[in-house]
């Protein structure tokens, strides 16, 4: 477990695959700007067990946010995207409506990039965001990433195809750990 201020992050179990699940089909928790998938549980549960036992090369891992009480109330997660030239380091995160605006999912990606830059040789971590997610946008500011452009058209979202900016920071900009206290085993 990594343990910070207001909240900690845990790896996702197999017993975490309902509300993942939950959390997956509504159209609520991803949001507006997010894609809206329908996994069934028992695909979510078939590709839990394929990434436990698969050694792909596509490196990725889910992680619950949890209020101090063990409330669970998000998700942060980190994948590499392939490249012949190197992988790229990519977060992405969702919050449930009701705990948005309240400095968690800010808290959260402060972690995960002190985890990421203090456990990998990484040079840079990026995510994507909808060029309408203001909130979403704020939360990448405040943790330390610069905006470093706008790609058009790329993905189709609710209907439409939807430009989305693209967001990094580097290791020389996050210097060093600035939320994560611990890890702990759990």
């Amino acid at each position: 477990m990594l343990e910070g201020k207001t909240v900690n992050l845990r790896v996702a179990e197999k017993d975490d695959i309902p509300l993942l699940n939950e959390w997956t089909n509504s159209l609520n928790v991803g949001g507006d700007y997010e894609f809206s998938h329908q996994v069934s549980r028992a695909e979510m549960e078939k590709n839990f067990e394929k990434s436990l036992s698969d050694p792909s090369p596509v490196d990725w891992k889910t992680f619950l946010i949890e209020k101090k009480d063990g409330t669970r109330i998000g998700y942060v997660m980190y994948f590499n995207t392939l490249h012949p030239a190197g992988k790229i380091q990519e977060i992405g995160y969702g919050m449930i409506p009701n705990e948005r605006g309240k400095g968690y999912c800010t808290e959260a990606v402060r972690m995960m990039l002190d985890y990421l830059f203090l456990a990998r040789d990484l040079a840079c971590i990026q995510a994507i965001v909808d060029v309408r997610n203001v909130a979403s946008q704020r939360v990448l500011e405040k943790a330390g990433f610069k905006k470093e452009g706008t790609i058009r058209k790329r993905f189709f979202i609710r209907g439409e195809w939807t430009d989305n900016s693209v967001y990094s920071i580097l290791r020389e900009e996050w210097k060093e750990p600035k939320i994560l206290t611990k890890t702990g085993k759990n």
